[in-house]
């Protein structure tokens, strides 16, 4: 049923195919010279194949919401146009936890099914602080999903509380944490870390937090910014620390690249990558992530027309409704200022590629 791309590649990229149709797993030469080498027809093609075979047409979503509990942040990280340090906090916001539940609030009797907490690194915002909204949630609309918190903000409030990631996390999961979103990933490379965003979490503190979280049945999701200072050695090397990762703990639910957006940071001097270098990147993604189930591309930031093409080039989930309540990509110049997108409007993006829209719950059980 699956047969090899005809499109006269070379004899090193063939292999590729082949190594894909034989049930092969690709190496970091194959996505290399993936990059490098191929054109992003064929790549596309190729990963279209692969997320056909695994998913079929389905598009999943969900039904989902954003509280973003301060924009103020002890971290200054060169890509970010959205903190305000901790320093210059009175530009920026800091919610209550009685604020935050009345957003909770505001979708009673909406079917929503999963809220989606992170922000900015706020001190004063601690782990016993974020334990009690959780419990506050959780009392509140038993059965909505909690994904909180990057390994940027875990490691910073774990650490501060003097515990270990186990005894940190634990204690979230205990007061209703249910799931971990992928950020503060960026890329690994430690050299390109250092430059962009050198006094967060360590790109081994990142992986261990996440590591932690599976062995406690904590799932999560995993990202990648690209398209900045990075090269696709950088790229490859992320995506198989992930990769290795997965293959321990199997507790990544899908892989999420974030494009690099330019504006209002301190490193709007650097071009934005094109929509085709984009789709190119969900494609090797898609082929060389092999045991992540799901590739996502987050159309707040590439924009609904962007991430539709994508659905044709490995991707097979496109998050959720957002209902506007995120603020972190509007503020760096992504297209969707306003983001939100009806049920509705996601199932005619879906059918217009032909695939068909399938709305999911967070650990992707169809709803």
């Amino acid at each position: 049923m699956y047969e090899a791309i005809d499109s006269g590649v070379s004899a090193e990229l063939q292999a590729i195919d082949d190594k894909i149709l034989e049930g092969g797993r690709l190496d970091g030469d194959d996505a290399l010279l993936m990059y490098e080498n191929a054109s992003p027809a064929w790549v596309g093609m190729l990963a279209h194949r692969e997320k056909i075979r695994r998913h079929g047409e389905r598009v999943f979503y969900n039904r989902n919401f954003h509280i973003e509990p301060t924009n103020v942040c002890v971290f200054a990280c060169s890509f970010c146009s959205y903190s305000r340090l901790y320093k210059h906090r009175e530009e920026g916001w800091e919610l209550s936890r009685e604020e935050m539940l009345n957003l909770v609030k505001a979708y009673d009797g909406k079917p929503v099914t999963e809220v989606h907490i992170v922000g900015g690194v706020h001190p004063r915002l601690d782990l016993e602080f974020f334990c009690g909204l959780i419990r506050d949630i959780r009392k509140h609309r038993p059965g909505l999903h909690v994904k909180a918190f990057t390994a940027v903000e875990l490691e910073y409030m774990i650490r501060k509380a003097g515990l270990s990631w186990k005894e940190g996390l634990k204690r979230l999961k205990d007061s209703g944490l249910d799931s971990l979103p992928g950020g503060g990933a960026e890329i690994f490379d430690p050299v390109v870390r250092d430059e962009i965003c050198g006094d967060k979490c360590t790109s081994e503190q990142w992986l261990e937090i996440h590591g932690t979280a599976h062995d406690l049945g904590i799932p999560s999701n995993a990202t990648m910014l690209y398209g900045h200072i990075e090269t696709y050695t950088h790229r490859v090397d992320h995506m198989n620390r992930l990769r290795d990762l997965q293959d321990r703990t199997g507790g990544f639910n899908a892989f999420i690249p974030l494009k690099f957006r330019n504006r209002n940071n301190d490193m709007s001097d650097v071009a934005e990558v094109t929509v085709i270098e984009d789709l190119k990147n969900y494609a090797v993604a898609r082929l060389f992530m092999d045991n992540i189930p799901h590739i996502k591309a987050y159309w707040p930031m590439i924009g609904k027309q962007t991430a539709q093409l994508a659905l044709g080039w490995g991707v097979d989930d496109l998050d959720g409704t957002i209902d506007d309540s995120t603020k972190i990509y509007s503020m760096a110049g992504a297209e969707e200022q306003h983001p939100a997108m009806t049920t509705e409007e996601i199932s005619l993006l879906a059918r217009q590629s032909r695939g068909e829209a399938m709305e999911r719950d967070s650990l992707y059980r169809l709803v």
